[in-house]
């Protein structure tokens, strides 16, 4: 199957970042110290104060308006996470990869999803949700409609809010997709590139098969 896989993007404004790993279940020590560097560098260069300034966090809620979402009610995973840390909480461990994916989005400020490959069924879309359209999520049921909203055929697997039950990462997960949500010009293909490798690097939790993009079609004129 070729990477990323098919993915038609109907909101513009985004281009998504995708990177297939492998866990290797090592590097789980450094990456206890991974998730307590990342939040001391959050806490040193951000502010509960001006973080809607920040140009990522901006960005994004830019990006939820035009959805039809109002990103002070329904907060990017990303915003929401951040602000847990900017009120001294610590990032949490719950899944080697998915710990990996939240040192991401503290990193780039902007949402990371992490998937079980394997129980995804491509081609995807990215759009916004309908009404009535809802999904069993990590939180809970979730009202889709007027949210950014990834859909497999299957229906929805993730918002840039909360994931979708159906494919979340477990021990027995063998293969991932990592996504980062890229609100442009804020955030670039290469910066979650460089973050992600840079991550690896400190903890090796798993092995990087390969990276791409979903980027808007070009027009021509």
């Amino acid at each position: 199957m070729a990477f990323p896989p098919p993915v038609m993007l109907e909101l513009p404004g985004w281009e998504l970042y995708w990177a297939e790993l492998v866990p290797t279940g090592a590097g789980t020590e450094e990456l206890a110290a991974l998730r307590r560097s990342v939040a001391a560098q959050v806490r040193e260069k951000l502010r509960r104060e001006t973080l809607s300034e920040h140009p990522a966090v901006a960005g994004l809620r830019r990006l939820f308006r035009r959805a039809g979402c109002d990103p002070t009610r329904h907060r990017s995973g990303s915003e929401a996470l951040i602000r847990r840390l900017l009120k001294g909480e610590e990032l949490p461990a719950i899944l080697p990869v998915v710990d990996l994916g939240n040192c991401l989005a503290a990193d780039l400020v902007t949402n990371v999803c992490v998937m079980d490959a394997d129980k995804a069924v491509p081609p995807f879309v990215f759009r916004a949700g309908r009404p009535g359209e809802t999904m069993l999520s990590l939180r809970g049921p979730f009202d889709c409609a007027g949210k950014p909203l990834l859909l497999d055929t299957a229906g929805p697997v993730d918002a840039p809010i909360t994931g979708a039950d159906r494919v979340c990462v477990d021990a027995s997960t063998r293969r991932a997709w990592l996504i980062v949500y890229l609100p442009v010009p804020a955030v670039s293909v290469n910066q979650a590139d460089e973050a992600l490798q840079r991550l690896l690097a400190a903890a090796p939790v798993a092995r990087l098969v390969a990276s791409g993009a979903t980027t808007p079609p070009r027009t021509t004129t």
